[in-house]
């Protein structure tokens, strides 16, 4: 292995033919689609059955991925219910994970028409921090957007609404800018479903980040404020630019896996406690416990994501036009029906080791 990139291996498929396959540490699922509310089984299985294949989107050609070396996965969701019951199982498999949670409220909008009631979506997250543990579950507010009927006023008395009932339950709160003119599947979409959009611009964004920050303090939230992917600069108001992937997470959560700290070139080193002080570390280090803490010894970046995006490497494991959540703005889908119909083919064959059954 060169770097961070991940292992050729030979495995044996389904059907018994032998196959090379890529083998990554680390697993996003997914950017693509919500395979927590909609392919969790399809994936646990494939996890236990060792490989699934990924289609390349520009090309059509497939790529075997072998889950062999896999110590780590970033789940991606508007409805991770259903990781619940499966989250011993990657306790009992020694994977470590954490959730970016997207949890918006656009109800009264009808901009996310398959999405379950927002009551039972903070239940859901509130259950799965019970499980996880603090800082495991990210909450995302994503993205932001600007609509007739949607100002900023009001967008801020959503946040607030969520903030005030996950207080204690998060440490952040990621989110983005809606960037409709960057993204031709969205305008599309919102065009089509008739969504009378507004395009965020500079002022707007400061005016937006400024109250943000104020409402974090007013509110005693105290959540790390996060933007995602977003190339403005507003750290004056204490809102920094986020990594998704996240390796400073993965050393909190999974620091004792030797496995995937050498992949991530860190160093975990051990402290004395003091009587009186905490001890001192480096300012770039990151704080594990009072006895110890995880130190990179390079930037472990994805150089091939989107210029202003943070995350590091990683293999996405997810397919375009499959996630039927029927979101008005979704980037992922080319139409609502398409992905339907490539999730009712993944229906009608679930055990297949393609996400779309064929």
């Amino acid at each position: 292995m060169t770097g961070m990139a991940a292992k050729k291996v030979n495995i044996t498929t389904d059907d018994g033919r032998l196959v090379e396959a890529t083998a990554p540490i680390i697993v996003s699922a997914s950017r693509s689609t919500d395979i927590p509310a909609f392919y969790a089984e399809w994936f646990f299985r494939r996890l236990e059955k060792g490989y699934s294949v990924w289609t390349n989107p520009f090309n059509g050609v497939p790529l075997y991925i072998s889950y062999q070396n896999t110590r780590f996965i970033v789940f991606w969701s508007k409805n991770p219910k259903p990781l619940l019951g499966h989250l011993e199982y990657l306790k009992e498999r020694n994977i470590g994970c954490y959730i970016q949670y997207t949890l918006n409220d656009y109800e009264d909008e009808g901009l996310e028409k398959g999405v379950p009631p927002l009551k039972q979506r903070i239940d859901t997250f509130i259950k799965l921090v019970d499980k996880l543990g603090l800082g495991r579950v990210v909450w995302r507010f994503d993205p932001m957007i600007l609509t007739d009927e949607i100002s900023i006023e009001k967008l801020l008395k959503k946040v607030r609404n969520i903030g005030d009932q996950l207080k204690g339950y998060t440490e952040k709160l990621v989110f983005s800018f809606a960037d409709i003119a960057s993204y031709k599947k969205v305008k599309i979409n919102l065009d089509r479903n008739n969504i009378r959009y507004h395009e965020w611009d500079e002022d707007s964004m400061n005016a937006f980040a400024s109250r943000l920050s104020a409402m974090n303090k007013e509110r005693g939230w105290n959540y790390v404020l996060a933007t995602c992917g977003e190339k403005i600069d507003i750290t004056q108001y204490g809102i920094e630019h986020n990594r998704c992937v996240d390796d400073d997470l993965m050393i909190r959560f999974a620091w004792s896996d030797s496995a995937l700290m050498k992949f991530l070139n860190v160093e975990i080193h051990s402290t004395q406690p003091t009587l009186f002080d905490e001890p001192e570390i480096p300012l770039d280090a990151i704080k594990i416990s009072e006895t110890a803490y995880g130190f990179k010894r390079k930037n472990n970046r994805d150089k091939g994501q989107r210029q202003f995006c943070g995350c590091i490497i990683s293999k996405d494991i997810g397919q375009y036009n499959t996630c039927p959540h029927q979101c008005e703005y979704c980037y992922a889908n080319t139409s609502k029906a398409i992905a339907v119909s490539n999730w009712q083919q993944h229906l009608s064959n679930p055990l297949n080791d393609k996400i779309t059954g064929i």
